[in-house]
């Protein structure tokens, strides 16, 4: 299932709190569509990592208490009916990797929406996430009656649902210009290897990355966290990145500057001038954009309206989307 599906039917069965678990390639985003997920509903989100939890984090007994009857002190991060909000998103973290004790526990939560006799407010939603044994990333089976009290999802990794998303939280431009020109590398996920090119690692490992160490160091860093091989392109990519014309010398010259033939350029050139696009220099992007090859033509202007969606709005959209309908449409 797409990303952007995925989130849609996670919120649609928000009202009636069924339990779902995220299952995907390591490096996917999984985590991250369920935050997201809180967010635009605006609802409180705890999460937990449960590879990292004992048994004794759901609570242990209360030896202090003068009762006569056996009660246990839960952790305070569990929301019970009473004291915490009403509604909330409670997310398990890769629990896939979690041993049997605690995926037991887990079930309970699941199905009787309690932990030790306390019970989770009505408007919670548990949700978890958690990579495939074939993916051969650590993950344990997964309990047969934990199994069928949730409903399990697979997240699909699709380079229009990430690019949109990239675009949003401002990925660096040429990572997403050289995502789009080698898709094939956006999870190329292999257990073999010590190092692999995933969303999660191009964000943090390549984009964040970007910048901030010397060129000369760039491809040991990037070979770090997608692999020898991606790298090794990524940083080829940079070089013709690095040696384009200057955007903003074409946007003075829209109808006279030269067009590209390459495609890993075009690629490049298209995702800089789309970092460049205002309101005030959006005519002239449409005039450049109008020579490009038309799939390049759409990928620059799209990329810019996504940045900007009042560009959007602008006449120049306007005249350019009506020449380029037969692409659009």
């Amino acid at each position: 299932m797409r990303a952007t599906l995925l989130k849609d039917t996670i919120k649609s069965l928000f009202p009636i709190r069924r339990t779902v678990c995220i299952e995907g390639a390591p490096g996917g985003g999984k985590t991250t569509i369920v935050h997201e997920v809180a967010q635009e509903l605006g609802v409180p989100y705890i999460e937990r990592h449960m590879p990292t939890m004992l048994v004794e984090d759901f609570g242990v007994p209360d030896l202090t208490t003068s009762s006569d009857k056996f009660a246990y002190k839960l952790p305070e991060w569990f929301p019970v009916k009473g004291k915490a909000p009403d509604v909330g998103i409670l997310c398990f973290d890769d629990r896939n990797q979690a041993g049997t004790d605690l995926q037991k526990v887990f079930a309970n939560i699941c199905q009787a929406r309690t932990l030790h006799g306390h019970t989770l407010p009505d408007g919670w939603m548990v949700v978890s996430t958690g990579n495939r044994q074939a993916d051969r990333a650590g993950a344990n089976r997964v309990l047969s009656h934990l199994r069928n009290r949730e409903t399990v999802l697979e997240l699909e990794t699709h380079l229009d649902d990430w690019t949109s998303w990239a675009i949003d939280h401002q990925v660096k431009p040429e990572v997403v210009s050289f995502i789009r020109f080698r898709p094939g590398l956006l999870h190329d996920f292999d257990p073999q290897r010590d190092q692999n090119a995933t969303p999660r690692s191009w964000v943090e490992g390549v984009s964040d990355v970007l910048g901030t160490v010397s060129p000369e160091a760039e491809y040991e860093c990037f070979k770090g966290a997608v692999g020898e091989g991606a790298a090794a392109e990524f940083v080829g990519f940079m070089r013709i990145f690095r040696k384009l014309p200057n955007p903003d010398a074409i946007l003075l010259n829209p109808t006279t500057s030269d067009v590209p033939t390459d495609p890993a350029t075009l690629y490049a050139l298209s995702g800089a001038i789309a970092q460049r696009a205002t309101e005030g220099n959006f005519e002239r992007v449409c005039q450049y954009a109008e020579r490009m090859p038309p799939e390049f033509s759409v990928l620059t202007i799209s990329h810019a309206a996504r940045r900007n969606p009042d560009l959007a709005t602008t006449q120049a959209f306007t005249q350019w989307s009506i020449k380029h309908q037969s692409v659009l449409f």
